[in-house]
């Protein structure tokens, strides 16, 4: 039996204020691209079952570019007859009754079974039994709810856990209502043949147990996320269970250093080659305030202009001595700050911006005056 395992898909999610060719966010665009690559997978392999932990949409009420793109995929994956389930998320759960889950719309497909009322939903097949718990925003009530779980474990059947949450600390996502699987019914692990979670956006099994899995997000949702090995799990259970990550392909992130003690020559090593095309971070390093005016961020961009995204953080020599910030005029950081807000402002807003920067500074100066 194959079962492919996949969740945090976050249809819909952008960031980073980039269009593309097709007047769409560009990071939204990715998620559809890297939706697209497990679809395509799927095709491929023909698994017996599909599986999907949580979290399709970034938010529960998604946009219809996003309600689109998912219908037209679920027919695709519809037309193989393959069994899809699949479990709500923190994000596409509604947080108060006035919305209806969005996970509903799927009800209709003949073989996409949904789970999304905060409740426990049993999914059962010839062979398999699916105990589906999505995400519960109640601690009593997932009690009760884990213990209709473990009521229903099926013993002639392989019986697979699908949940939303995090298993122990170490896998929050410090997010608003998430929901934390209690420590004290983890021994119901060891009744299934294979527990498989989303909400950690890592691949990996969890703490001691060979059978839990997160699948991991197929895209990153936030910069701080690392990670360029993104993919789904494909599970095979016959007499054990064999676990398989599958990698797709995503954009990657690329960190740079720029040594600002010796600026022209770590200018000069700077390797830009694996940069094509992706989000990067660079940080200039052993900055003096001084310093740091004469390095504008439009300087640092130009050095990738094949990145499709280029942020430059900045990070201050450390010093037992305050007098560099002393001797550093007002109208030095006046001029520098001014230059910083015409990067990154159209003209127009600049011009109103610039009298108004202007007159801080210039009280700035008054006071500065005055207590000397």
């Amino acid at each position: 039996m194959k079962i492919l395992h996949f969740s945090d898909t976050h249809l819909g999610f952008n960031d980073l204020d980039i269009i593309n060719n097709e007047n769409i966010n560009q990071r939204e665009a990715d998620f559809y691209d890297a939706f697209c690559q497990v679809v395509e997978q799927i095709k491929t392999i023909k698994p017996d079952y599909i599986i999907h932990t949580g979290d399709l949409f970034h938010r529960s009420s998604p946009s219809n570019r996003a309600i689109t793109f998912a219908l037209e995929k679920f027919k695709e994956i519809e037309s193989l007859n393959i069994p899809f389930i699949l479990i709500a998320g923190n994000h596409s759960t509604p947080r108060t009754n006035l919305s209806s889950p969005i996970l509903k719309i799927f009800e209709n497909f003949k073989n996409i079974y949904v789970s999304y009322n905060q409740e426990y939903k049993k999914i059962e097949f010839d062979d398999v039994v699916f105990h589906t718990l999505p995400h519960l925003n109640d601690d009593t009530k997932a009690l009760t709810q884990i213990e209709l779980c473990e009521a229903n474990i099926s013993e002639s059947k392989k019986n697979i856990m699908m949940m939303h949450c995090s298993v122990g600390a170490w896998y929050l996502m410090q997010e608003f209502g998430e929901w934390v699987y209690p420590t004290n019914k983890e021994y119901i692990f060891s009744k299934m043949d294979y527990v498989a979670l989303g909400h950690w956006h890592g691949f990996g099994a969890v703490g001691k147990y060979e059978n839990v899995y997160y699948s991991g997000s197929i895209e990153r949702t936030s910069l701080n996320d690392k990670r360029n090995s993104k993919g789904f799990i494909l599970a095979t259970l016959e007499e054990s269970l064999t676990i398989e990550y599958k990698e797709i392909n995503i954009r990657a992130i690329r960190q740079k250093e720029i040594d600002c003690e010796d600026y022209e020559t770590s200018i000069q090593n700077l390797d830009v080659s694996d940069c094509l095309d992706a989000i990067v971070e660079v940080k200039l390093k052993n900055l003096t305030p001084l310093g740091s005016i004469d390095i504008s961020n439009k300087q640092i961009k130009d050095l990738f202009p094949n990145s499709m995204s280029v942020s430059v953080k900045r990070e201050f020599k450390k010093s037992d001595s305050t007098q560099n910030l002393q001797n550093l005029e007002a109208i030095s950081l006046e001029e520098g700050f001014l230059e910083h807000i015409k990067e990154d402002s159209k003209e127009l807003e600049y011009e109103r911006l610039k009298p108004k920067i202007q007159e801080l500074f210039s009280k700035y100066e008054e006071l500065s005056y005055d207590t000397n």
